[in-house]
């Protein structure tokens, strides 16, 4: 077991510790050995046990549980806890605004043991009933189940992408020499997956005989054209079967989204499906340019291809340079230079160094103190690795009142600013806007870091008026940042096609924290696509003069 697995257990025992009303001092020493575990920079199973016992932090009971993790791969203090907790229970645990001691609560005063049964009760107002519940704390916990409901089941494109990839291989083996394609939402690249989908030209009933001998499915339903199965219990996966025939005209009409479909459809393109040879052919015949899956939404895509204005889009090769990092220096996991030579060596140009701004204590924010010593290191750094070149940024907090982090002399000091919001996400819409738009007017504000500060599946983003802001950024020449990691993609794609229209640059930026982040410019690029992005629309496609021409010319623009 490594350090995150480990301390996830501790976490987690501290925790049903408190639901079950156990000693608070015994719960409150797993939960302090889960934070010290976490942040070890060695191994425990490569530490030597007598040196287990004198990390700070471990004591005799949790030393004895690492080891027996370590050795057996179990703990059977938490397997205890875990016997005699309801399953209802341990699913309320992943409720935000539900914390121990309140499920205790739940759980004892009303006798809930489901989520079902929380709704319920709050609907009927039964937890102003229990002491330490508000009305607007109800209020949060049933908006927070309600989300959660919705979204079981759901996958972001990235938790699905390996999954995907290995069960078409696995189909297309198995029904060789069949052709077998991927299809539907996932082939469209949409952000999230409810379902995988996939084409065969095969008859039902062969591919439903054919599906059962493998391993992990479990069979839903059955219709005429495609079966429904339950993959390791966790993904819906749809197969469609048809004639070889009709192979590509089956591929073409489950891709689209139905308002996609429908319009192609009233524009006459429904003469040209049926028994087509290729889905190019399809496009061809009805006087468009082939639509990339990834378009095919119900957009303005048709009346662009049928004008043969479809966009070059962009791809994850044009990205020149990461922009949006950490390092170290704040919340990262490796040092600065670390971090600088793994984006040269995966043939990046250029890094832009962003590490949180000092309001971030919880990520260990830079002071001005250390803004001055890191950037004393980037110049040494760009010296020793030139032509590379490492900028200097900050992620700067949007503090409240809509002003960043660091005075002007200290904001002066950068090449760019990267400005989000971190803290106080609760906001009314007038209260974001106002926040947000200020912070937009800011000379020293570069680019907006991800938008609505949404994680997608997990937490809605502030609200805010998207046309009003993109207006902003507008005019006072801010970037705007796709933020490239798989569970953010913030800004949402569909609101791309305006910005680009107002002529505001996007930045796909991987936030990376770690060098395997720099993945995320990968997932970035995938929305961007769907959004119609070039690689001229998009800053991290700058070439490293580029750039820094561009930022010249807009200190000067700003007069900074």
């Amino acid at each position: 077991m490594d350090n995150y697995s480990i301390a996830d257990n501790f976490s987690l025992l501290s925790k049903l510790m408190d639901i079950h009303g156990e000693n608070s001092f015994k719960a409150k020493s797993f939960a302090s050995a889960a934070f010290t575990i976490e942040k070890l920079p060695a191994q425990l199973k490569d530490t030597s046990r007598d040196e287990i016992f004198k990390i700070k932090g471990i004591g005799e009971s949790t030393g004895k549980s690492i080891l027996e993790m370590l050795d057996t791969g179990n703990f059977g203090l938490l397997d205890n806890y875990l016997q005699i907790t309801p399953q209802g229970i341990l699913e309320m645990m992943k409720i935000k605004g539900l914390g121990p001691k309140k499920i205790a609560t739940i759980w004892k005063e009303l006798e809930v043991e489901s989520m079902g049964e929380l709704l319920y009760a709050c609907n009927e107002n039964r937890l102003l009933l229990l002491k330490g519940f508000g009305e607007k704390t109800q209020e949060n916990v049933r908006q927070n189940i309600e989300f959660y409901l919705s979204n079981r089941n759901r996958f972001l494109y990235a938790e699905a992408e390996e999954t995907a990839n290995i069960l078409l291989r696995q189909l297309q083996e198995l029904l060789s020499p069949a052709p077998v394609a991927i299809t539907g939402a996932f082939r469209r690249q949409a952000i999230i997956i409810d379902e995988l989908e996939f084409i065969a030209a095969i008859p039902t009933a062969t591919l439903q005989e054919k599906i059962a001998a493998l391993p992990g499915f479990t069979h839903s339903a059955t219709n005429d054209t495609h079966l429904v199965w339950k993959y390791q219990e966790k993904y819906n996966v749809i197969l469609h079967s048809c004639d070889s025939a009709d192979f590509h005209s089956k591929l073409f009409t489950t891709t689209g989204a139905p308002a996609f479909i429908d319009k192609f459809n009233a524009g006459g393109g429904a003469a040209h499906i049926r028994g087509a040879a290729s889905e190019e052919a399809i496009f061809s015949n009805a006087g468009m340019a082939f639509i990339p899956p990834c378009l095919r939404e119900g957009g303005n895509e048709i009346e662009l291809a049928r004008s043969q204005q479809l966009p070059a889009l962009i791809n994850a090769s044009d990205i020149k340079g990461i922009i949006h990092s950490h390092s170290q220096w704040s919340d990262g996991l490796y040092t600065l230079e670390e971090m600088a030579t793994a984006a040269r060596d995966q043939g990046y140009e250029y890094l832009v160094i962003s590490d949180h701004s000092r309001s971030a204590f919880y990520a260990n924010g830079l002071s001005i103190e250390r803004v001055i010593a890191q950037q004393e290191q980037i110049d040494e750094l760009n010296r020793q690795l030139a032509p590379f070149r490492i900028f200097k940024s900050i992620e700067a907090d949007i503090l409240n009142d809509g002003t960043l982090d660091y005075p002007d002399e200290i904001l002066a000091g950068f090449d760019l600013v990267i400005a989000s919001v971190h803290s106080n996400l609760k906001m009314t819409e007038e209260k974001a806007m106002a926040r947000v738009l200020k912070a937009i007017e800011n000379p020293y504000t570069t680019i907006l870091g991800h938008m609505t500060g949404r994680l997608l599946l997990s937490r809605n983003g502030y609200p805010l008026d998207h046309k009003a802001i993109i207006d902003a950024c507008a005019a006072n020449q801010v970037v705007i940042e796709l933020n490239a990691h798989p569970r953010r993609l913030d800004i949402d794609w569909t609101w791309l096609p305006y910005a680009l229209e107002k002529k505001v640059l996007i930045s796909i930026d991987p936030d990376a924290h770690s060098i395997q982040g720099y993945h995320d410019v990968h997932y970035g690029t995938l929305a961007a696509q769907k959004g119609g992005v070039t690689k001229a629309n998009n800053l991290s496609s700058y070439s490293v003069d580029m750039l820094s021409n561009y930022l010249t010319e807009r200190r000067k623009l700003k007069n900074i």
